[in-house]
């Protein structure tokens, strides 16, 4: 009974491809440079940054189009696409459901105050001696917090570029070290949408890629606040930093509590104690809603516009944060957008995003030109440090020309996770680096979505602040230098 199905699929897959006609190489890379000219149009002469918010999506449809039409010329059924993309899609299910609880987790941790308070007491490390450090600090303890470097720049890094100025620091050398700890961040948080698509694409699992990742993300940023310190105690800077407006405003709008740091300390315990991520981040959802009742009770209440907190009011709040879009105001009218939260709908584009990626890469999976392109990728690249170079050239080049760091994780994430398989590298190994080399890179590229959002929220050309920007320049080189002398290097064992 159990060798008829074989017997069938076997004479399935023959009719499918009757002629047994194998992809060539250049037809394999047919649509993928339709997919970055469609990107890079796309991105850069009609929608810049609001690409993400659907017609990327729909480019990558019309690049598995373009790749389905070569299936058919190579005698692939449309069936067998459709398998790979379910497949594909399937395969994903996990990061879905980390991605939405992710997106719980921020909406109660902003309502029960874990996340001001971390701002709150991180403003608190600013000394004008050792300023450009301190901004790399703060930076990163928001973004970790937030789990965006936009966020942090657009609210604290503005701050930060202020104070900077009435120091008479050169305000390239402040944004860079806004951005590199705001990158820092954006890289290390579970609560980025950057760090839980990458292992998603390379086939891993979001607290693996973390910890793998932090072998390279904390020697760059240690040597990025040694050159800070540096740079800082050579540099003469006058006045004192003014923060009381803001610390006065965050402790206006919310109970500002250390005992709030209990939340994170317990979900930072499930972490290193290897609890699953799901289970993690659910933990970290249920107990910042308590913590929201328990220390923000009028914030739960002016959610839903109720007169008193009942248990139907608490509900309901708690629910809204969890779910939708939810803003607590303050007096300050630049740090309102930090206390903002999408709840679980926030993540949808990414979802999105990751669901038609998906459908991209199951087709060219099932027509063999994945297959084919990591062929000739590991044909030209014979060892691992060649593999890996090859993987931070590609999302270098992403970046460029499809000028956005999300794309710049995607594609090459669905181009290399067989190149890597068939290396017997552990996922993480690529995860890692596609977030060493496209997460932080994009920042550096004018035309790059993240390039010009944050010269345009900062007031600082990328060209003035590149040099500075250390942690986003170093983190690719950083990748490469463990991967030439073979430090840490994860492998997995050869299927026998």
């Amino acid at each position: 009974m159990t060798t008829k199905p074989e017997e069938t699929q076997d004479t399935s897959k023959n009719l499918e491809n009757p002629n047994n006609k194998s992809i060539s190489l250049w037809a394999a890379l047919i649509p993928v440079f339709a997919l970055v000219g469609m990107l890079f149009y796309n991105v850069f002469f009609v929608y810049g940054d609001d690409a993400l918010s659907g017609s990327n999506q729909f480019v990558l449809l019309l690049g598995a189009a373009v790749a389905a039409v070569v299936g058919v010329y190579y005698k692939v059924s449309i069936t067998k696409m459709i398998d790979e993309v379910g497949e594909n899609i399937k395969s994903t299910s996990g990061a879905i459901l980390i991605l939405l609880l992710v997106g719980s987790l921020a909406g109660t941790w902003l309502i029960s105050g874990i996340i001001p308070t971390m701002i709150y007491y991180g403003l608190q490390l600013l000394n004008p001696t050792i300023f450009l450090a301190a901004c790399v600090v703060i930076c990163a303890i928001i973004s970790v917090a937030t789990g965006s470097s936009w966020t942090t720049s657009a609210t604290v890094g503005i701050a930060l570029i202020g104070i900077g100025n009435t120091l008479g620091i050169s305000a390239g050398m402040t944004a860079g070290a806004v951005l590199s700890g705001a990158y820092f961040g954006d890289k290390m948080s579970p609560l980025s949408d950057t760090t839980n698509l990458a292992p998603a694409m390379a086939g891993g699992d979001l607290f693996t890629h973390i910890r793998y990742m932090a072998l390279t993300t904390v020697p760059t940023i240690i040597i990025t606040l040694i050159v800070f310190v540096i740079l800082g105690l050579n540099i003469n800077t006058s006045g004192v930093p003014e923060i009381n407006d803001q610390l006065e405003a965050i402790s206006d709008a919310f109970n500002i509590s250390p005992w709030l740091f209990i939340v994170p300390a317990l979900v930072i315990l499930l972490i290193v104690k290897k609890v699953a991520p799901l289970v993690a981040l659910l933990a970290g959802t249920l107990l910042g809603a308590l913590a929201a009742i328990i220390a923000q009770p009028e914030i739960v209440i002016s959610i839903t516009d109720a007169s008193e907190l009942t248990f139907k009011s608490a509900y309901q709040g708690v629910m809204n944060a969890i779910t939708i879009n939810t803003q607590v105001e303050t007096s300050s009218a630049e740090l309102n957008d930090l206390f903002s939260s999408g709840g679980m709908s926030g993540m949808l584009n990414t979802i999105w995003l990751i669901i038609c990626a998906m459908t991209f890469g199951g087709i060219m999976d099932a027509i063999g030109a994945l297959t084919k392109i990591s062929d000739a990728l590991l044909s030209v690249a014979k060892t691992i440090f060649g593999l890996f170079a090859s993987t931070v050239a590609s999302c270098l080049a992403l970046n460029i020309a499809a000028s956005d760091q999300y794309l710049a994780i995607v594609v090459p994430g669905k181009m290399f996770k067989q190149a890597y398989q068939d290396r017997n590298l552990a996922p993480e190994n690529l995860s890692r680096t596609l977030e060493d080399s496209g997460t932080v890179t994009s920042v550096l590229i004018p035309w790059n979505t993240c390039g010009a959002y944050q010269s345009g929220v900062l007031g600082v050309g990328v060209g003035e602040y590149f040099a500075f920007a250390i942690f986003n320049w170093l983190s690719p080189f950083m990748t490469l230098i463990f991967a030439a002398f073979n430090i840490k290097i994860k492998m997995i064992l050869a299927k026998s």
